[in-house]
């Protein structure tokens, strides 16, 4: 797959236990995201965050959360985000959780698959 230039970068957040049925909502994002062959998705877990209710979560020993930040990117072209776009809203539909997903635009200086090991 070429891909170069300007693209669309949604950022995802949400929390490590949400789930649908017995799949972490992140896991189900990727999957998703996959099958639609975009370009590429990477999660990251944070180490502390709150959002609209303003509660903290932390991996502060002292401060154990169940529920740590986990934030998803996902990058393409426009038209492929754009199409991406109504799955996110029916997963966390299905999940019934909260969170987050923001869109902007990025610039792809360099897309390649790691070279073979003959």
């Amino acid at each position: 797959m070429e891909l170069k230039g300007e693209t669309k970068l949604i950022r995802i957040f949400i929390g490590e236990t949400d789930l649908i049925s017995h799949i972490p909502v992140y896991e189900k994002i990727v999957q998703e995201a996959r099958k639609m062959h975009l370009a590429g998705a990477t999660v990251f877990k944070g180490i502390m965050s709150y959002g609209k209710t303003s509660r903290i979560h932390t991996a502060n020993i002292l401060r154990l959360s169940e529920d740590m930040p986990v934030v998803i990117e996902i990058v393409d072209d426009e038209q492929k985000i754009e199409k991406f776009l109504p799955i996110l809203h029916d997963i966390f539909e299905e999940a019934d959780c909260g969170g987050l997903i923001t869109m902007e635009k990025a610039e792809i200086i360099k897309y390649s698959e790691r070279p073979s090991k003959s």
